[in-house]
């Protein structure tokens, strides 16, 4: 029983973060409204603050992801159908094991930083080849951890498969 604490407040927490990003990104759409847009120090705040609403957005996934996996793994398996059927469906939501919990939390997390770190390159003023070399270095770091999520989410059979389709397209001689 003790399980449900963190489940409601991870739900809560999600909501709420939801909110608070909807607040940011409707605030965002206010000053764009009233404003001229003519000004670049506008412009760029207006960004980040849309930015902003995206990574409250990110984090409220986050806690929903939490709060959705403590609850499959400890307290009931959400969907009654996949008793019976011998294939799982795989998501972002679907949680085997706390081991596939710590990894759908990763990307996300991962992916919050992502966006993190884009709200602090809008304000990023280049001045000289160190700062310019500074920012391509950061959007490179932010390229491989996205390709990394990416090659870490595919499955060791995606692999066999597109061997199988290459051999496929190009048969074998026979001899």
């Amino acid at each position: 029983m003790i399980s449900i604490v963190p489940v409601v407040l991870s739900l809560r927490g999600s909501v709420g973060c939801f909110v608070i990003g909807a607040i940011e990104v409707f605030n965002a759409f206010l000053v764009i409204m009233r404003l001229p847009f003519s000004a670049k120090s506008v412009a760029a705040k207006t960004i980040a603050q849309m930015v902003g609403g995206v990574d409250y957005f990110v984090i409220g996934i986050a806690l929903l992801i939490f709060g959705y996996g403590i609850y499959e793994l400890v307290i009931s398996d959400l969907d009654p159908r996949i008793e019976g059927a011998g294939e799982q469906h795989a998501n972002i939501l679907s949680v085997n094991s706390v081991q596939s919990l710590k990894n759908n939390l990763s990307n996300v997390i991962v992916v919050g930083l992502i966006v993190a770190a884009f709200k602090k390159t809008i304000g990023f003023e280049v001045n000289n080849a160190t700062d310019l070399l500074a920012l391509c270095g950061s959007v490179a770091m932010l390229a491989l951890s996205a390709w990394l999520i990416v090659a870490a989410m595919e499955p060791a059979t995606s692999h066999k498969a597109s061997v199988s389709s290459k051999a496929r397209l190009w048969p074998h001689k026979k001899s």
